[in-house]
């Protein structure tokens, strides 16, 4: 075991933070790797010599005593010619910090849809990952059954069952709280543009929208589904726009179709904001830049709190490693901006 020196002129070794401390360096390898072992006085004293000479345990030697690589798998996902949204960037960025300062790292690959259990199975049996990270969950998903016969220790963002560890956000308070800002601004014709029925994130952000329109007595009949993309959103739209009785405000289910439905209302020289009032979902960069008023998930805290449940699962986890509830439910919040009026 071996470290670099933070200020001096070579490596700090454990026999230097033993003698510095004043330990064994049996009691040193236990700080680091089973810190559980160790009186909390003479833990404390130990990791401000370790935090001081700026010593670095060997990463390979720890895995190597702990049976872990401290690799997290994820599986990416195929572009999508179309998509404005960085929710997976986001989500990818913000959980990679927070399993780096658990002294963790992504692994990233590739994998057909049809071979990710086998892909992470593979990955698992050969000792290049711990565990897992799952997204893009849908209605009977069979992929967290399947890890957990694998034995794979894993963290779904999207909800699975209380048998089994996720981390998701409200989507349908996403829609509602964006119906009722509407209403709140006086609309009372407000249509939905989304993805048909069957997507659990799509049924999710519907039903928030009908429930906010029921709450008030209003016609749920401006819904228009499509797939999510630019040109079917500005398909959508203008159905809903071309319509007898319009309607004067428009939730979209993502910010791709809230694109579509500001192309279509600029086909038809309507004023977004003063004319038609048009909210989107993910908040993405696009949004900001179009003055779109769109739902924000806080992908950030669902990465560090997926972390967080994971981290007590995976291999060499020391035994005082805090476990917090195995599922958590974030609400997102409604950025208001110009495309609202």
């Amino acid at each position: 075991m071996h470290g670099t020196h933070g200020g001096g002129d070579g490596p700090v070794t454990v026999h230097d933070v033993a003698v510095a401390a004043g330990v064994s360096r049996q009691t040193v390898s236990n700080v680091v790797n089973a810190p559980e072992r160790v009186s909390p006085a003479t833990r404390q004293r130990v990791q401000a010599v370790i935090d001081e000479l700026g010593y670095q345990p060997n990463r390979a030697a720890r895995a190597l005593r702990a049976h872990a690589s401290r690799l997290i798998g994820y599986r990416i996902r195929p572009n999508r010619p179309d998509a404005l949204a960085a929710i997976l960037d986001r989500f990818l960025h913000a959980f990679a910090e927070a399993a780096r300062d658990l002294d963790h790292h992504l692994l990233l690959f590739a994998a057909a849809e049809a071979d990710e259990v086998a892909a992470c199975d593979r990955l698992l049996r050969s000792g290049a990952v711990d565990g897992f990270v799952l997204t893009d969950l849908d209605y009977r998903d069979r992929r967290p059954a399947a890890m957990a016969a694998l034995g794979a220790p894993f963290a779904s963002f999207g909800r699975t069952g209380d048998e089994f560890v996720w981390v998701d956000v409200d989507n349908a308070a996403g829609t509602e709280r964006a119906t009722e800002h509407l209403v709140a601004a006086g609309h009372r014709r407000i249509g939905y543009v989304g993805v048909p029925a069957g997507d659990r994130i799509g049924d999710d952000r519907e039903s928030g929208w009908r429930t906010a329109m029921r709450r008030h007595g209003l016609d749920e009949g401006f819904a228009r589904h499509a797939a999510d993309s630019i040109e079917a959103g500005a398909q959508a739209g203008g159905e809903l726009l071309d319509a007898a009785d319009p309607p004067t405000a428009i939730v979209a289910a993502t910010d791709v179709f809230a694109v579509g439905v500001l192309r279509a209302a600029g086909q038809r020289g309507l004023r977004v904001g003063p004319d038609l009032a048009v909210c989107g979902f993910d908040d993405t960069p696009t949004a900001d830049v179009l003055g779109l008023t769109s739902v924000r998930q806080p992908v950030e805290e669902v990465a560090r709190a997926m972390m967080a449940v994971l981290a007590p699962r995976l291999p060499g986890a020391p035994a005082d490693l805090p476990r917090p509830p195995a599922t958590r439910l974030f609400v997102p919040e409604l950025v208001v901006r110009g495309s609202t009026g």
